[in-house]
């Protein structure tokens, strides 16, 4: 029998869509896919997020066109709802506590987890410790800042993905987004890979797993459970 292995799940902890006075936050399918498989693969799961506490969620994420099965368990389950109104604040975890990490998207990461301090050291420290590190749709915005020991992008000549631009058009927020994730990549010398807009689609280099859109959070969590149970 092997050791249960333990995950850090990292959400934001942003609520504002720009100035447009819309609410967002985490997008409810991308939290609660990759939980319900880390669960179902008997992983022990920590919620964090910088600020502690309960982290936002995009409103959108909550209308009906986007319940999945994962989303309905949710709903009905007390004790992840409760475990979600207690996240840890960020500061307070360290990578050495954990086997991986993976990062819900929704478009509150790009406004706090890009350029936080203590998400940067700890996806660095993740991967210095040779543990893999997993992020889908806007949350691939995490990776952008952290480095190699060489001082070099981690994201760049690695095969990588995230929520395209032609996406992210298509929901009209091409203006409002701090930055266009795709591009950002591809800046940093990311070999930017992709699928037809909504399609599942999850890539791997390495100890570097990112999905692209909502619809791939459970193919970047099941690459994640694989890798673990090498």
């Amino acid at each position: 029998m092997t050791a249960s292995k333990n995950i850090l799940m990292v959400l934001t902890s942003h609520s504002e869509l720009g100035d447009t006075g819309e609410k967002t936050g985490f997008w409810v399918e991308e939290f609660a896919a990759p939980y319900y498989q880390f669960k179902d693969a008997g992983f022990n799961i920590t919620l964090a997020s910088p600020n502690g506490g309960q982290p936002p969620v995009d409103p959108k994420s909550e209308l009906e066109d986007f319940q999945t099965a994962s989303t309905k368990r949710f709903d009905e389950d007390t004790e992840v709802q409760t475990q979600l109104a207690n996240t840890k604040i960020l500061s307070s975890v360290t990578a050495r506590d954990f086997d991986a990490v993976f990062y819900p998207g929704g478009h509150g990461p790009l406004w706090d987890l890009t350029d936080n301090v203590e998400s940067i050291k700890l996806i660095e420290d993740f991967l210095n410790s040779n543990k893999p590190v997993a992020a889908v749709c806007h949350a691939t915005a995490a990776l952008l800042k952290a480095k190699t020991p060489q001082g070099e992008s981690i994201v760049a000549k690695r095969l990588v993905t995230g929520f395209t631009n032609t996406e992210e058009e298509a929901v009209q927020l091409t203006n409002i987004v701090p930055f266009l994730l795709e591009d950002e990549l591809v800046k940093l010398g990311g070999d930017f890979q992709k699928a037809d807009d909504w399609n599942a689609f999850a890539v791997q280099d390495g100890l570097i797993i990112t999905g692209q859109n909502p619809a791939s959070s459970e193919l970047a969590a099941q690459k994640l459970v694989d890798h673990l149970s090498k």
